[in-house]
């Protein structure tokens, strides 16, 4: 199976020009690449790259930026494309929505992991329940009135343990219990990730 590797994670935000919050704190502090350096893309040639990108490339740009934002592999991807188009609604908005509602998406927006590999991390240890039943799938699709908990011995340096944080409103938390419940399905507004969904449903239809 096919992963993001720890020193791969800093050149993918640099090769999107932009932060992916891919090593959780990290990404906040003065360590991050980015912020020493700019947005700069990898590679010795990385400063000097000023072709002007074609409607593929910047199509291809918002496909990988959606894919490894969420660390999901190409043909997974594709299978959710796939799945959206069977969908009533909106074909991009239906696309994010099923992404958005993944269970190791849901983990970290909800502020109980400081990154999404961190999320995978602890649901593929098991110690994520659904409903009070383990679920170690990370891409298990969370529905309407799922409560889904997780188990940290030490949650003081969370996000969700911030004051400013603030939850999606499609979900209900429960700081205290590490505990968030779905109330309804991720709107287009809700979702805030900067991806330019039409630019990845004209890739898939090319």
């Amino acid at each position: 199976m096919s992963r993001i590797t720890v020193h791969t994670k800093c050149r993918l935000c640099r090769a999107e020009g932009q932060k992916l919050y891919l090593k959780g704190i990290r990404c906040t502090s003065a360590k991050c690449p980015i912020e020493k350096r700019g947005a700069v893309r990898p590679g010795m040639h990385g400063a000097k790259n000023t072709r002007k990108p074609t409607d593929y490339g910047i199509q291809l740009r918002a496909k990988q930026k959606a894919k490894r934002l969420y660390g999901i592999a190409e043909t997974q991807f594709r299978n959710y494309y796939l799945k959206a188009k069977t969908l009533k609604g909106l074909l991009g908005e239906n696309l994010m929505s099923l992404v958005e509602r993944r269970l190791d998406n849901v983990i970290y927006i909800s502020g109980f992991t400081t990154s999404r590999s961190a999320a995978k991390q602890l649901i593929s240890h098991k110690h994520v329940y659904i409903n009070g039943k383990i679920n170690n799938i990370c891409s298990y699709s969370t529905k309407i009135g799922d409560i889904i908990t997780a188990k940290v011995k030490d949650h003081s340096e969370l996000p969700v343990s911030e004051k400013d944080f603030k939850a999606p409103h499609w979900l209900q938390i429960d700081n205290k219990n590490l505990a968030t419940k779905v109330i309804s399905l991720p709107t287009a507004e809700e979702i805030n990730t900067g991806i330019d969904v039409n630019l990845i449903v004209e890739y898939y239809s090319r």
